[in-house]
């Protein structure tokens, strides 16, 4: 079963007198728990899929199915609920808060949506991620592994049904970046979030359950549907 999907989704962008479409009538369904990696060359529209899917950009026409309730429906107030509760994001950039902690980033969520921390699950969390040392630290003093651990802790901290994965890896060197990736996809499988990430590394995309290709704004590959 599909916990969100688009149908027919389309985004068009003016370049001069010409209309390039980012994004090609493409529809497409992801299912609970699943890790799809959604790759292809730069300037294919992967990322503007996935700021759609997400209800970071509106789509020129088509539309996006949460939990079966159509994102288009949704007013800014209640995208902005849906998002923050719902919805982790990690993206190439840590975007953490130079002046607070690791914990006190990891927190900020929660704190912005006036709920109380549920503490053996962020315990749970900051195991999974080998950041128990590192919990007291300015970004400053941490690594660019260990600020994207803090950033997908941060992710996973409203206990979101969907992970949204924008080039995670894509700030990273090759060690740092595999370790991070593993423990995403570990993260993910543990607490059964689905988790939809961006990729151009054929290497990262490989460790996913399924791969979307897309060029030119169109899907054209989709290793689900193929017959081994």
């Amino acid at each position: 079963m599909n916990i969100i999907s688009c149908n027919e989704l389309t985004k068009e962008y003016m370049s001069g007198d010409s209309v390039i479409k980012a994004v090609d009538n493409i529809s497409v369904g992801f299912e609970q728990g699943e890790f799809c990696a959604i790759t292809g060359p730069s300037g294919s529209g992967k990322s503007t899929l996935l700021h759609m899917l997400s209800s970071l950009e509106n789509p020129t026409s088509g539309y996006v199915l949460y939990n079966d309730a159509k994102l288009g429906n949704y007013s800014d107030n209640q995208l902005s609920i849906l998002r923050r509760r719902r919805f982790g994001f990690v993206f190439q950039a840590y975007n953490l808060v130079n002046e607070l902690t690791g914990m006190e980033n990891i927190l900020l969520p929660i704190m912005l949506d006036s709920k109380k921390a549920d503490e053996k699950y962020l315990e749970r969390i900051v195991n999974i991620l080998g950041i128990k040392d590192r919990l007291e630290h300015l970004p400053s003093a941490l690594s660019g592994g260990q600020q994207q651990r803090i950033a997908i802790a941060r992710a996973l901290a409203n206990k979101p049904s969907i992970l949204f994965a924008d080039e995670p890896t894509g700030n990273l060197d090759k060690k740092s970046g595999e370790e991070v990736l593993t423990l995403l996809k570990y993260a993910a499988d543990e607490l059964g979030v689905t988790l939809i990430l961006v990729t151009h590394d054929l290497h990262v995309a490989e460790q996913a359950d399924r791969i979307l290709t897309i060029e030119d704004g169109k899907i054209v590959r989709d290793s689900r549907s193929e017959v081994v």
